[in-house]
């Protein structure tokens, strides 16, 4: 099994893309759209239409790797309130939602930041 892991930025380009497109094409996508380093210790996820099918896009070392999930039933959970271009999510929610969960339905327990105990 292949799942993502470790601290990598994840970003999720928002729109629907054509699913023909490849690495060439996607990283493309990346690089003039969304004004990013295809290049960079990133990942990048893109959905078709359907929303049945995701691509995941990213540089290891000297070459682009792709990796695709179909979906047979249901559809992924995507981010369409959203205004940007891309969402950034860390690779613990993306394998969340690889698994089908709505991570924009169940967010975390809010983070606390305090300076004393008394």
């Amino acid at each position: 099994m292949m799942r993502p892991s470790g601290e990598l930025v994840v970003y999720l380009h928002r729109q629907p893309v054509d699913f023909r497109k490849a690495i060439n094409g996607l990283s493309l996508i990346v690089q003039e759209e969304l004004a990013l380093d295809p290049f960079s210790e990133s990942l990048f996820v893109f959905v078709n239409r359907s929303r049945n099918k995701l691509k995941l896009l990213y540089w290891e070392r000297n070459g682009f790797c792709l990796w695709q999930k179909r979906l047979e039933k249901n559809k992924f959970a995507w981010p369409l309130k959203h205004t940007s271009d891309t969402v950034e999510v860390s690779t613990q929610e993306l394998n969340w939602l690889l698994d089908g969960f709505d991570i924009w339905r169940m967010p975390p327990h809010e983070r606390l930041f305090y300076s004393s105990v008394g």
